[in-house]
């Protein structure tokens, strides 16, 4: 199985289209909601974990565009700054997925996006503010 997570921008014009239902309907695509934000006649946004085959994962991303959905991977808004980063650990203490880990043999935090949820915990417990979320 193939398992990407994406960010969807809606429009306020499409925001009361029934599209991920679609993905799941038409595209044969699981999906697990990460985090939502959508409110009535506004645009919204929506990270899902999307799992399927590749070949439906890509039919499902081109029917997305092609409603007029922004589709981005989220590994594309989560940052780690190395610049800023003290490598003291603390964001590894609230990171569920595995993202943040500290390299054994150097010591130093690292972070992995493909794994990251885009929780923010992290942006929260970095003393050092050296993780960047951006999704909106």
């Amino acid at each position: 199985m193939y398992s990407r997570k994406v960010i969807i921008h809606y429009t306020a014009d499409i925001v009361d289209q029934p599209i991920v239902h679609r993905l799941v309907k038409d595209y044969d695509l699981a999906f697990n909601i990460l985090k939502a934000r959508i409110l009535p006649k506004r645009e919204g946004l929506l990270v899902l974990d999307l799992v399927g085959t590749k070949e439906n994962f890509d039919r499902g991303i081109r029917y997305l565009k092609k409603s007029g959905v922004k589709v981005e991977p989220l590994s594309d808004r989560v940052t780690q700054n190395t610049d800023r980063c003290v490598h003291c650990g603390a964001c590894i203490a609230f990171c569920s997925t595995g993202a943040l880990y500290i390299d054994k043999k150097t010591m130093m935090v690292l972070f992995d996006a493909e794994k990251c949820n885009g929780c923010e915990l992290c942006v929260t417990a970095c003393p050092a503010r050296a993780m960047e979320i951006d999704l909106f």
